[in-house]
């Protein structure tokens, strides 16, 4: 029985719905708006299913007149006849309120009760039938005993067993084997036998042949060998001695006129303040970076439009494929099953996940299943429109996203604001925490780097050797004598949980506006550093959470993110687990235009790409633009 049913238009209108007695109103209200939110908005309407707690919803799209059935039914029930429900209704709907649909006259009354439950009765009938013929046993008629007459069933004492007739067969059948075996053994002695008399004959005829000459020859040196003399041709020979082995000699660098002394930097000041002079003239980072990233973050270099508009003119690249659908008709499954096959090809091919690609044209296909197109240019641009739309719709962030003004705000009120890294190993984590604390004090504020990696050697040294830099850039005079960037470490082998507490409680006594959580890397299946991990984000509370992924990676990232959100949700003891909220994609200027894990790492966690990394400077960070990532997808 379903709880709710409602028949809704694009804009958010609800024609038509009905209401069990039993379920509360607000509790499916809330239901379907998820469903709005977290499918159609997002571009996961593909499969149709989607559950909310306790309700489970179906929903089916109408793209003639852009309306949404959804039946909202218990979870735990799992009724198979709500696919064809929901097609039947919405058969139903249209015919008989076409002409209202089509001139937009949605203010006026549907009445649709008397239809909804006529089909929905014969829908549960039908299913009910269905069921019961799977349950029905089978009668005695149709048993294979039904069959069988008395006689058959008497055994007969003349007749020899089945068991005898078989070692009757087998007797023979070893019978005949051995026959054969002594037939086969007879031929190779006659073969043997005959092999050896000819052999003789040769011999004979051979020696035969033979002077006295070579005979006696021969008889003088076997009579040598005899007598033990050696032979005439062998000559002793005289072993030269081994030269002696040299002992490794020792390497020669190449110093360029500098001595050992000066290359020798153990020495160099770790405090926060005078770090210029603690770096040589040439180490220090490029002096034209500072300023350059004050504000917000520009987006990333979008494709020649002059180049994508040619290409769009011109119908080649993976819209030549529409050239087989005949314009002036509506678009059935069948039209352009064939034409997302070759499009999920092409997603896959820019490094999109198969499983991402497969629920991404499906979801289109569902957009374009019953549009009327007019004529070719109306197909081509309905399908570009269609899919540049849902993947400009999927990469756009569904939230407010400004990490300055949340910065802002945690400063008002008094602590820093806090962000963690976590991804796994080799991705740039301790890179692009120092790219966002260039950012960050840029924008002139305070960053309080916690060093809870732990694990690996050398990643305390790294982050120091990154706020050496960072503080030779931005020196304590140009910011009245404050240091802009420290380090908070506490070596290795520690808690990296504890440190992180210890270090945000240091940035809240000293005045740091940002603290910067860098944790060990950790690959997805590792369980105990998973559940380190989800302990770090359970006791600390960090603002943001950020998952560090490689953009070249593809069914890769979707088994990192899914493993990661379950990690953080199940290794935690809150209600409201706090999982991924964003995403800093690593290496984006090594991929060209395989942008497809973008797509692949938003679509599974539904949270926007907050930073995108494309070089080896401070100054290479960008935010994502969702146009330009469309367009090297699509070209």
């Amino acid at each position: 029985m379903l709880d709710f049913f409602a028949v809704i238009t694009k804009g958010g209108l609800v024609l038509w719905y009905f209401q069990d007695a039993a379920q509360q109103l607000k509790t499916s209200i809330d239901a379907i708006n998820a469903l709005i939110r977290n499918v159609v908005l997002q571009e996961r309407g593909g499969g149709g299913y989607y559950d909310h707690g306790n309700l489970a919803l179906k929903q089916h799209m109408d793209n003639e007149f852009d309306l949404l059935f959804v039946a909202v039914y218990q979870k735990i029930l799992q009724l198979s006849y709500v696919d064809k429900f929901l097609s039947d209704i919405q058969r139903e709907f249209r015919d008989r309120f076409r002409d209202q649909l089509k001139e937009g006259q949605y203010y006026q009354s549907f009445e649709f009760s008397e239809e909804y439950g006529k089909i929905l009765r014969q829908a549960e009938e039908e299913a009910r039938m269905i069921k019961a013929e799977h349950r029905k046993p089978r009668s005695f008629q149709e048993s294979s005993k039904a069959h069988k007459t008395v006689s058959s069933m008497i055994k007969q004492r003349d007749e020899p067993k089945k068991a005898s007739k078989k070692k009757e067969g087998k007797e023979n059948r070893v019978e005949e084997v051995e026959e054969v075996e002594e037939e086969e053994e007879e031929e190779e002695l006659n073969i043997n036998e005959n092999g050896v008399g000819n052999e003789e004959e040769e011999i004979e005829e051979i020696n035969d042949d033979l002077n006295e000459e070579t005979i006696r020859k021969n008889l003088e040196k076997l009579a040598s060998k005899k007598r033990g003399t050696p032979k005439a041709s062998k000559v002793e020979k005289t072993k030269s001695p081994k030269p002696a082995k040299k002992g490794k000699e020792n390497r020669v660098w190449d110093l360029s006129g500098r001595d050992s002394k000066s290359l020798d930097y153990s020495s160099r000041n770790d405090s926060g303040a005078g770090t210029q002079s603690s770096l040589r003239p040439d180490f220090l980072p490029d002096q034209s970076q500072i300023g350059t990233l004050s504000g917000n973050l520009r987006g990333m270099d979008v494709q020649n439009e002059k180049e994508s508009n040619d290409k769009k003119s011109s119908g080649g690249g993976v819209f030549s494929m529409f050239r087989g659908l005949v314009g002036g008709k509506t678009l059935s499954e069948g039209d352009i099953e064939p034409v997302l096959e070759k499009l999920k090809d092409h997603l896959i091919g820019k490094n999109v996940a198969s499983e991402i690609a497969t629920k991404l044209c499906q979801s289109v296909g569902k957009k374009l299943e019953g549009k009327v197109v007019g004529t070719f240019e109306g197909v081509s641009t309905t399908v570009r429109n269609t899919l540049t739309e849902s993947l400009v719709q999927l990469l756009t962030p569904k939230r407010r996203l400004d990490v300055l003004r949340d910065v802002v705000e945690a400063k008002t009120s008094g602590r820093p604001y806090t962000m963690a890294f976590c991804g796994v190993n080799g991705v740039g984590k301790s890179t692009n925490l120092a790219k966002i604390s260039f950012w960050l004090i840029e924008n002139n504020f305070r960053v309080l780097i916690a060093a809870c990696d732990t694990f690996r050697a050398g990643a305390v040294e790294q982050l120091r050797t990154h706020m050496h830099h960072l503080n030779a850039l931005h020196p304590p005079e140009n910011h009245k004598g404050r240091t802009m960037v420290q380090l908070f470490e506490q070596g290795y082998g520690k808690d990296a949980a504890e440190i992180a507490r210890h270090a945000i409680e240091h940035a809240r006594k000293n005045d740091f506006d940002v603290v910067l959580i860098d944790t060990a890397g950790r690959m997805q299946d590792n369980e105990p550093l998973m559940r380190a991990l989800a302990k770090l984000i359970l006791v600390n509370e960090p603002d943001l959470t950020l998952f560090v992924g490689e953009a070249l990676v593809g069914n890769e990232a979707v088994d990192q993110l899914v493993k990661f959100n379950r990690a953080l949700a199940n290794h935690s003891t809150s209600n409201k687990p706090q999982v991924i909220d964003g995403i800093v994609l690593t290496k984006f200027d090594t991929i060209d235009d395989k942008v497809g894990a973008a797509i692949s790492m938003t679509y599974i966690t539904g949270q926007p790409i907050v930073f995108v990394g494309c070089g080896q400077t401070y100054t290479d960070l960008r935010r994502l633009d969702a146009k330009a990532v469309v367009n090297s997808l699509m070209k």
